[in-house]
């Protein structure tokens, strides 16, 4: 198949990418690995007036930190986020997220500001963004926003950027020292988008993870921040019954889409098996105690 008819346009600044957003009367759209854009073009799912291909712009291509966070710019491709020693060290979350985004090919050329931007509900890097509250940097020539990623994804595909702006950078917190992590999705094969996900921190404090947050994605619309994990306390001694208990509790909040991935109940019961595996992972990092069951 072949994409419809569009203008393309390569900038060599930033300036010059955001004037063509301006005047592309919300019918330009931005091209950094197109890894999702190709696809969609080619099967005329998408009919853009205008691509604006940023690969020229080398400044937004790099990983560096900058004060508490770790900046991540718009044409970091997933592999480099994989192969980041700075990644790994400080944001050890998107380091266990990352190796399940795609297949090597794809991570090749995809990126993570453009996995933000499409917001895909089965895609990795909006719930981890999400969980973690990363700070997404939105430019345009009318001025600059800076928005944490809890509001920047609306709803199916739907985010709060303009047609006029584009995502530079997004900005992940660096892990404190007392923080555990755990990551889990399932997928038909390994790189396929999830049917159902789980991403969850906690603290490390008094011998029990506490202060938890737990992200659910790839069944709703949006990346679903749990409202009952914060009171969550898991000590060393909990077994496999108990997990099992949190984790369906804390999965009743889930409003699954029913669609051919599966029943809504069925999501939720995968959700928390998933859950349970996720804390007895937890439990054993943060304790060297693994409990059956």
């Amino acid at each position: 198949m072949k994409a419809p008819p569009f203008c393309y346009r390569r900038p060599d600044t930033l300036d010059e990418a955001l004037c063509l957003l301006a005047d592309g009367g919300g019918e330009a759209q931005v091209l950094a690995g197109g890894q999702s854009l190709m696809p969609t073009l080619n099967m005329r799912l998408s009919s853009p007036g205008m691509l604006v291909d940023i690969n020229r712009l080398d400044a937004l291509g790099c990983i560096e930190q900058r004060g508490d966070g770790i900046r991540i710019g718009a044409l970091v491709r997933h592999r480099e986020v994989l192969e980041s020693v700075l990644i790994a060290r400080r944001v050890p979350l998107l380091a266990m997220a990352i190796p399940h985004v795609a297949h090597l090919a794809v991570r090749n050329r995809g990126t993570t500001c453009g996995s933000l931007a499409l917001a895909d509900p089965s895609a990795e890097m909006p719930a981890v963004a999400v969980l973690l509250d990363a700070q997404i940097e939105l430019k345009a020539i009318s001025g600059n926003r800076l928005l944490s990623a809890r509001d920047f994804f609306l709803g199916l595909y739907e985010t709060a950027r303009r047609d006029d702006e584009m995502i530079t950078e997004v900005i992940f917190p660096s892990a404190a020292a007392d923080e555990q992590f755990g990551f889990a999705e399932l997928s038909r094969r390994h790189g396929d988008f999830a049917v159902v996900g789980i991403a969850a921190k906690a603290k490390l404090r008094d011998g029990a993870l506490t202060s938890f947050s737990i992200v659910m994605f790839g069944s709703e619309p949006t990346p679903l921040l749990s409202t009952q994990a914060a009171e969550l306390k898991i000590a060393s001694g909990d077994g496999g019954a108990a997990l099992r208990d949190i984790a369906h509790a804390i999965t009743a909040e889930m409003d699954p889409i029913d669609n051919h991935q599966g029943r809504p109940e069925t999501k939720r019961q995968q959700a928390a098996v998933l859950l349970h595996r996720v804390f007895k992972d937890m439990q054993k990092r943060a304790f060297g105690v693994s409990h059956g069951g």
